[in-house]
């Protein structure tokens, strides 16, 4: 999967395409607090400090002029390969050159909680060490940290051996370095210096905010940091107990997953970034760095059936948690504190990705009724009891409080799982997952797992199928339709078999997946819905959508159509970059990707696909194994 790259070549094509290389040239590298994306070229071109939503000192991916950035690279031309190092999230870097090879390690060092009380230690480090291999090569660092998105013009000082320091308000950025750097012009740095054959140099990037700056020590000190955070990931790598198809796809997935979890909290963001856009200068942008309740059965699933109990137990908790500050009713996002006030504003000094504006900083789905992520959420408690999990009192107040929401709000028309921006239709997934909602608690109650009513959650249920099959079944198209009493259909329609509302081989799911293939099909992909799909805020037209796709992969091998699914599994994760990173979405003529990057949904999608090709039972629609009891 290795490409080998000159920089003529990579310029030439970014020059082709406004300065800016695809998303697929990066790479992610964080801490389990922030992470940044690093380019093919050594480039950091986003990077969110002190944590994954907060503003951005480098945001070069979205105005390459005004954005900032911190690179480093040969000033020569080269050949250039990649590669995290194994079961790791620090990534490595080979630029080969006509006169020699350079190496740079990336990373976000990882402190555990016991050297944070030992030690002072800066609240985020970026490290980069940079090694002639052989040969000598002309590096160039540019440093050009433009805070908050680029509101901001850096001030640097040069404060002798310790660096240079750039301030603003209650925040401080430190850059310390060992190589002979020049002073730049106040704002930033551009240097240019040379390494021979066994030298070596480091740039330790630190962070605080509302706290005293940190630097730490260079030399064989930054090496053990880059060391100890390799042992780190390859130690929780080692608990993993995935033991089906396609092994090295699914750790990489797991790894990412891992890395876009908030760890002082559990939260998982949908994606690190904001506003990378859907479709080539669309104004479909919006901003991923928050966390979505609708994620969270995948989330424990996967979790839980990798063998990371300690992960979906803190999602869990984090999801329960932060869904106090709303309760009972479930607001569509939150931040990775649960905070329920997410304003969505336009950042109008920043052109955008290639031009595709507006970008975007928060997200006005937060305020969005979407009736779905009742279903998610109590799936997913329902998950964590049948791996042997235990609810206590309050947790199953919560889940009791959710359930009479849906009993009080199926009826209600909704946004959606596609947060359209309208007024809100009776879409049919939403009352699926309402069915689905009611269906989990009513099982996790017959098995002794939490005291409910089940006299007045069963019949509710029923009533909610009843009013699907009703409404929700075309008789005419002879299949499930996207709205009430509508013509379409869309790819959340095959959540129906895979939650278990209705068996893969029943004739009106056939019916419909058929149709799903015939008409949002495309080269082993789907798309979400109709190309034409105009929801009334948007112009129609996106690109397919890779968790869907992963949808189609469980549903056939629900049907026991393992070849077919195995197939269609092998197409998408072949448009994977070289790294393994997906996006949100894929352009299904060329394989380029499209959307928030890495996308944390695909690669949930991934996991949980590889485990249904496995021939494991569906995690999503198994019963609580063993009785159990409210504590």
């Amino acid at each position: 999967m290795m490409e080998n790259t000159r920089p003529d070549a990579n310029e030439a094509r970014a020059k082709g395409s406004e300065g800016y290389l695809p998303i697929g040239d990066y790479a992610l590298v964080g801490d389990c607090r922030s992470a940044a994306l690093v380019s093919r070229l050594g480039s950091i071109d986003w990077l969110c400090l002190p944590h994954f939503s907060s503003p951005a000192t480098f945001a070069a991916l979205l105005d390459r002029r005004r954005g900032g950035r911190f690179a480093l690279r040969p000033t020569a031309a080269f050949e250039v390969n990649r590669r995290y190092l194994p079961q790791t999230n620090v990534l490595e870097t080979t630029f080969r050159t006509q006169s020699g090879t350079l190496q740079l390690t990336d990373c976000l060092p990882i402190v555990n909680d016991a050297e944070r009380t030992q030690q002072l230690q800066p609240q985020r480090e970026v490290l980069r060490l940079v090694s002639c291999v052989e040969g000598e090569v002309e590096l160039e660092v540019v440093f050009e940290p433009r805070p908050d998105f680029g509101h901001r013009r850096a001030r640097l000082k040069r404060r002798g051996r310790l660096g240079w320091t750039c301030q603003g308000g209650s925040e401080i950025l430190m850059l310390h370095t060992d190589l002979p750097l020049d002073d730049g012009d106040g704002t930033g740095l551009c240097s240019r210096c040379r390494l021979r054959a066994g030298e070596c140099g480091a740039l330790s990037l630190t962070y605080a905010r509302h706290d005293i700056g940190v630097i730490l020590p260079l030399g064989e000190h930054a090496r053990e940091r880059c060391h100890d955070t390799v042992q780190w990931w390859r130690r929780w790598c080692a608990r993993s107990v995935y033991d089906g198809p396609y092994p090295e796809m699914v750790e990489r997935s797991a790894l990412t997953l891992k890395m876009l979890t908030y760890g002082l909290s559990g939260a998982l963001i949908a994606a690190p970034t904001t506003s990378l856009p859907e479709v080539d200068r669309g104004v479909r942008n919006w901003d991923y760095r928050y966390c979505w309740p609708r994620d969270a059965a995948l989330t424990l699933s996967a979790f839980l059936e990798l063998g990371h109990r300690g992960e979906a137990d803190a999602f869990l908790g984090w999801l329960l948690h932060a869904t106090r500050l709303s309760w009972p009713r479930l607001q569509v996002l939150y931040d990775v504190y649960g905070e329920t006030r997410v304003h969505e504003r336009e950042l109008s000094h920043l052109e955008g990705y290639r031009g595709a504006s507006p970008v975007r900083v928060g997200n006005e789905a937060s305020d969005q009724r979407q009736l779905d992520v009742y279903g998610e959420v109590i799936a997913a408690a329902h998950d964590h009891v049948a791996h042997g999990g235990h609810l206590d009192a309050d947790e199953a107040r919560l889940l009791r409080g959710f359930a009479e929401q849906v009993c009080r709000k199926w009826r209600l028309g909704d946004q959606g799982i596609w947060e359209d921006r309208d007024a809100g239709r009776h879409h049919t997934h939403s009352k699926v997952m309402c069915w689905v909602a009611l269906d989990r608690i009513v099982r996790m109650g017959q098995q002794g797992h939490l005291r409910v009513p089940l006299e007045r959650y069963g019949p509710e249920r029923d009533a909610i199928r009843k009013s699907i099959e009703a409404n929700g079944f075309n008789e005419e198209q002879g299949t499930y339709v996207s709205v009430y009493g509508g013509d379409d259909v869309d790819a959340s329609l095959l959540l129906m078999a895979l939650y278990g509302y209705q068996p893969a081989d029943a004739p009106r799911m056939l019916a419909t997946y058929r149709r799903i293939e015939n008409e949002l099909g495309r080269n082993g992909f789907l798309y979400r819905f109709p190309r034409e799909y105009d929801s009334g805020f948007l112009p129609p037209g996106e690109n397919a959508f890779v968790i869907a796709s992963f949808w189609a992969v469980e549903y056939l091998a629900l049907l026991g159509e393992r070849e077919q699914a195995r197939t269609r599994f092998e197409r998408i994760v072949a448009c994977a970059n070289d790294l393994g990173l997906l996006a949100e979405e894929v352009d299904p003529a060329d394989g380029r990707l499209y959307g928030n990057f890495p996308q944390a949904f695909s690669h949930l999608g991934l996991i949980v696909a590889a485990h249904a090709l496995a021939g494991a039972p569906a995690v999503r629609g198994r019963a609580p194994e063993s009785p159990a009891r409210e504590r």
